[in-house]
């Protein structure tokens, strides 16, 4: 059976959030259910939702979720290349990993360095090649932008030169499915088209039945098979990746629930941080930058961003700042995760100029901290100790700023001994620990003022195991796999 797949497979799109990432994880762990060794790749990732691979590279939180369903660590030949926009104009450029520098959109898309960055995606797909069967390949937005595509080192370029078993995938909630899927096809050139080996409906509502006309239609006008319509689904959880996503989430308070507000910044990154808390039956989490909604929440939660001066300054003009100190003198649960640590701190400087123009700005004053920005990023996984509590707990640390603390308490104690974090009391603190929330006994000494000791027993990696079976079954209800492993022995 092993050796019936010769081809990677490669999932692209039509536009981006058409459910690729998700997708690409389902068929992931339809492989490894197969008795197959898949991975995961993306050449080039824009996200602000990283995660750290065990020595320390920065990837994209898509690969490291698809790896998970791959039952594999993450590595960074997994995500060669990752963009973190720091603003309209400007991305922080990382590969292999590191840091390579910023660069303007105009500069990248141009092209500057796309010889450079194709060799290095090309020698990451090897070495993944040589000891998994399939690599699962994700493209990234749309197939046809015909203005970047020249310089494209994600999409089909890389379908052609790893001869990838090609599947398009369409989201039909958007409206337009058929002008997106032909044009998207008939925009590429001969040779890519001929990757085109399938064509995936995502997303449908209603009887899949009344689309038989459609895919008819469909595959004569492209000459390409549909091989699935995926209904869309709400009985499964899969952390997604685009912040994109954000929109779908609740955005107020509700009654009957202990109500968690994450502060919705504009360069809010690693919002999977969230997820585990999300996921509780006690909780309602919601993303807001409403002054009347924070102030109904039982806890307030900073997160992080790419730009934390310039979130902070807009917090300040939108009143959003003010209304968090308030809450935070009259009691409430307020807490800081990597930048919103930063935020809550005395004093943000940046003599470097890292994030822009600005030498330094006060903070929210909630805790004595300061924090200067510097040119390393410290990139690490590790385990620590959870205020007093003698439980190992788990998280990662991506960030370009040191903070001090002003004679105050540590939150945590990390493996090397090494105080992190500020503890200002019960209520208030901060840390660079993202994941710090997908620890069970963090979640719990968090929400036990609230909860009036009705506690959860869940466990969350085998909440996600169990997500990624259940994706696997319903792409396999809906997804002609017979075809799928027909096209991957051509």
């Amino acid at each position: 059976m092993i050796d019936k797949i010769k081809h990677p497979l490669m999932i692209v799109g039509t536009a981006s959030d058409v459910g690729k990432s998700v997708l690409a994880a389902g068929f992931c762990r339809i492989f490894l259910q197969d008795g197959y060794r898949p991975v995961p790749f993306k050449a080039q990732n824009m996200s602000l939702n990283s995660f750290v691979t065990a020595d320390g590279g920065e990837i994209g939180r898509a690969q490291a979720v698809q790896a998970e369903a791959c039952r594999v660590d993450c590595h960074t030949d997994m995500n060669p290349v990752l963009l973190k926009p720091g603003s309209d104009k400007q991305s922080q450029v990382i590969v292999n990993g590191k840091v390579l520098g910023n660069y303007s959109a105009g500069s990248y898309f141009r092209g500057e360095i796309k010889d450079q960055l194709f060799t290095e995606v090309q020698n990451s797909f090897k070495r993944l090649q040589k000891d998994y069967n399939p690599v699962v390949l994700e493209g990234a937005g749309s197939i046809a932008e015909l203005n970047l595509k020249n310089n494209d080192i994600v999409n089909m370029r890389m379908a052609s030169a790893v001869n990838a078993s090609t599947i398009l995938v369409a989201d039909i909630e958007r409206g337009g499915v058929f002008a997106s899927v032909y044009g998207s096809i008939q925009l590429l050139e001969s040779h890519e088209r001929k990757q085109i080996k399938g064509i995936i409906i995502n997303k449908f509502r209603g009887d899949v039945s009344l689309f038989d006309e459609g895919r008819k239609i469909l595959e004569d006008l492209t000459g390409v098979p549909v091989i699935g319509i995926i209904p869309a689904f709400t009985h499964i959880s899969i952390e997604e990746e685009d912040s994109v996503s954000l929109e779908r989430k609740a955005t107020f308070a509700i009654d009957n629930k202990i109500n968690v507000a994450v502060v919705h910044l504009r360069r809010l990154s690693n919002f999977t941080d969230f997820n585990r808390l999300e996921q509780d039956e006690r909780v309602n989490l919601y993303y807001t930058n409403n002054t009347e909604e924070i102030k109904k929440a039982d806890i307030i939660i900073l997160p992080g961003s790419k730009s934390t001066i310039a979130d902070l300054m807009e917090l300040r003009r939108n009143g959003v700042a003010a209304e968090i100190i308030r809450q935070s003198r009259s009691g409430k649960t307020v807490i800081g995760i990597c930048g919103g640590y930063q935020m809550m701190g005395s004093r943000i400087e940046d003599p470097r100029h890292i994030e822009g123009n600005v030498d330094a700005v006060p903070g929210l004053n909630i805790l004595p901290v300061t924090t200067t920005l510097e040119l390393e990023k410290s990139t690490v996984r590790t385990s620590f100790f959870y205020k007093d509590y003698k439980e190992n707990c788990v998280g990662y640390e991506i960030h370009m700023g040191q903070t001090q603390r002003q004679g105050i308490e540590a939150l945590n104690q990390l493996e090397n001994g090494k105080p992190e974090g500020c503890l200002m009391n019960k209520c208030i603190w901060g840390t660079y620990m993202h994941g710090i929330l997908d620890n069970p006994i963090v979640i719990e000494d968090l929400l036990k003022p609230y909860v009036q000791g009705k506690s959860t027993t869940t466990n969350y990696e085998e909440f996600k195991q169990r997500q990624y079976d259940l994706l696997a079954d319903h792409i396999r209800q809906n997804v002609n796999m017979d075809m799928v492993y027909k096209i991957l022995a051509e």
